[in-house]
């Protein structure tokens, strides 16, 4: 593919068909994992093979989209969040998010470690995103009092690292929930030292 297609901004109705397929990826991904049928991620995105294989030409280019894309949705979730609920809710709502997505990574994982080996910096890259999104959204919240200002966002991220884990399986979402609670009644309490 040359730089410049590569580069050019994509039409509104291409734009639309990559969104979609992308969206299907990760439901097939976090279904099926790295297996997932590509045929049948285009037809859940109602396109044909064909579109899916012009803007993905290889199964490790759409998951090393599609992981880019749930990172950029989990991101933006932050600001969206705190647009529509009180900090502390905000940050509840955004580590169930983070759930999901980590479910939707471990899904891909052997595919997805290809990915980051060839691409070095992607990691650093997902982990420093995901860590302004949540001092994003703990900022707001020891801004009205409801979150802890000693913690660091680094930590919590680790935090949450450790619950998907342990509790990040489609069946354990009960045992995520309660270590989702645990987490924030840590963020939230504060304690007489």
């Amino acid at each position: 593919m040359s730089s410049d297609r590569a580069t050019r901004p994509l039409r509104a109705d291409a734009r639309q068909n990559e969104d979609r397929l992308l969206e299907a990826a990760a439901r097939a991904f976090a279904r099926d994992g790295a297996a997932a049928q590509l045929k049948a991620i285009a037809k859940d995105a109602g396109v044909g093979i064909g579109t899916l294989y012009r803007r993905f030409p290889t199964r490790e280019r759409l998951i090393e989209a599609t992981y880019r894309n749930e990172t950029a949705r989990l991101c933006a979730a932050a600001p969206e969040l705190l647009g529509t609920a009180p900090p502390a809710e905000a940050l509840r709502a955004w580590m169930d998010m983070f759930v999901d997505f980590m479910a939707t990574k471990h899904a891909m994982a052997d595919a997805l470690q290809a990915v980051l080996v060839a691409d070095g910096d992607l990691r650093m890259q997902t982990r420093d995103l995901l860590t302004e999104s949540l001092a994003t959204l703990m900022t707001a919240g020891i801004a009205d009092g409801t979150i802890r200002p000693d913690v660091d966002p680094d930590d919590v991220l680790m935090g949450l690292g450790g619950v998907t884990l342990i509790a990040g399986e489609p069946g354990r979402r009960d045992l995520a929930r309660r270590l989702l609670d645990l987490l924030m009644d840590g963020l939230t309490h504060r304690k007489d030292r």
